[in-house]
């Protein structure tokens, strides 16, 4: 290992109070979503820090108080070099007021090798990490041949999809890293679509008449759509459990492929037979599927429920798929994520982990989603890697270790300094 980079490394350890005090920081900023529309003064931050090296800045608003946050370090031969995105979200989990924190989420503690505080896990540790590995950089004047972009993104945790804004600004490279929770291994995802699916009659019918309609010779077609929203949830548990037995992936458990029946909403009032039932579905897939194809498996599944019932043939259900905000119109998309081992990038993303812990690297697939996902959309290869355990994020007392945090800007240095000056032809 060069000398220079031993020298990064130590700096690593003997500047931790530093790195602690950065994390500290973030999470002070309260930027929970929902609410959201709050990342303003967080983003800001980030961009002043980044702006103080060297990063040439890029800032737009999502949504009116919540802007992304790009700094952009041009390489010394980027046309030659292979370029890296550094990703990660600044809002975090929501916080109910129920909740017995030890101190107050936004108000960091600091003890027995972990900082404690919402967002410390999921993911401002390693929002944190990224920020200072890169000061060192800057501070020890290294020079990076490729272009390095690190993107600070709002609406991860409400499917707003910031990094899904930063692809189509233009935002490319040779590799993406997010550095959301991973507990440092080298992770894809399946992916998340939610969906809405509505049966309505088209006529309203007074509570007195239900024994015209459910006894013989009563005489009045029509029905309740809460009861014929039965027949539907019956059909997802049918196509759910068929997924289970054929479909597979490797390091996903067994059933991985759910539809939950997530909420229902249906009826005026007990005078009347409900006329419209919505039920919000929430569909996980594996990693070499795509939403569309999904959406198009549920829909012919259940329009052949639909098509075996009277009432439902005339009255087939409406679907509305996906989304761009659990605020703001109730539905999202988190695209899966296939992360191939012998990618250059993996492989020595893999090798440096191996380098500095000792131990051999965990590639595998994280039981939750990013908006990694939506790299891999627009053809970005791409690995979540980040500190963090999924346990503790989303957690009352949620926290990361700070021995994995210093670890993480280890590995994050040698990556960083050897994949940016990897020839892009090589």
């Amino acid at each position: 290992m060069p000398t220079d980079i031993r020298q990064l490394l130590d700096l690593v350890d003997s500047r931790e109070d530093e790195l602690i005090a950065l994390l500290c920081e973030l999470i002070a900023f309260a930027t929970p979503a929902p609410p959201a529309r709050n990342t303003a003064q967080a983003q800001a931050f980030i961009a002043g820090y980044l702006r103080e090296l060297g990063c040439a800045i890029d800032s737009w608003d999502i949504y009116p108080g919540d802007p992304n946050v790009v700094g952009t370090l041009k390489g010394s031969d980027s046309a030659h070099h292979h370029s890296l995105i550094i990703n990660g979200h600044i809002d975090v989990a929501e916080v109910s007021p129920q909740e017995a924190w030890e101190s107050g989420p936004f108000q960091p503690i600091v003890r027995d090798d972990v900082v404690i505080g919402r967002g410390a896990a999921d993911m401002k540790g390693g929002v944190a990490g990224a920020l200072f590995a890169l000061k060192l950089l800057r501070e020890q004047q290294i020079t990076l041949p490729g272009d390095l972009i690190f993107q600070s993104v709002i609406g991860e945790e409400v499917g707003e999809a910031g990094t899904l804004e930063c692809c189509k600004r233009g935002y490319s490279a040779d590799l993406a890293l997010i550095v959301d929770t991973s507990d440092l291994h080298i992770q894809g995802q399946g992916g998340v679509i939610t969906g809405w699916i509505t049966v309505k009659s088209p006529q309203s019918f007074h509570d007195g008449t239900r024994s015209r309609m459910i006894h013989a010779g009563g005489g009045l077609v029509g029905a309740s759509a809460i009861e014929k929203m039965m027949k539907i949830i019956q059909g997802l548990q049918e196509l759910e459990r068929h997924w289970a037995v054929v479909k597979s992936y490797p390091g996903c458990p067994p059933g991985a492929t759910t539809i939950n029946p997530a909420v229902i909403e249906g009826g005026r009032h007990a005078a009347f037979i409900a006329d419209e039932c919505r039920l919000w579905i929430t569909v996980h897939y594996y990693p070499n599927e795509n939403h569309q194809t999904i959406v198009q498996e549920i829909e012919n599944h259940i329009q052949a429920v639909a098509s075996a019932d009277p009432w439902l043939r005339d009255h087939p259900p409406q679907f509305r798929w996906g989304g761009k905000s659990m605020i703001e119109d109730r539905g999202e998309i988190f695209p899966s994520l296939e992360v191939d081992p012998e990618h250059a990038g993996i492989r020595l993303l893999a090798q440096r982990y191996a380098d500095i812990s000792g131990k051999p690297a965990i590639i595998d697939v994280s039981p939750t989603v990013t908006d990694g996902g939506w790299f891999g959309h627009v053809g970005i290869p791409a690995a979540i890697f980040g500190p963090g355990k999924l346990e503790h994020a989303h957690s009352v007392n949620e926290q990361v270790s700070i021995s994995q945090l210093k670890q993480y800007v280890k590995v994050l240095l040698t990556f960083i300094v050897d994949w940016t000056a990897t020839p892009s032809d090589s």
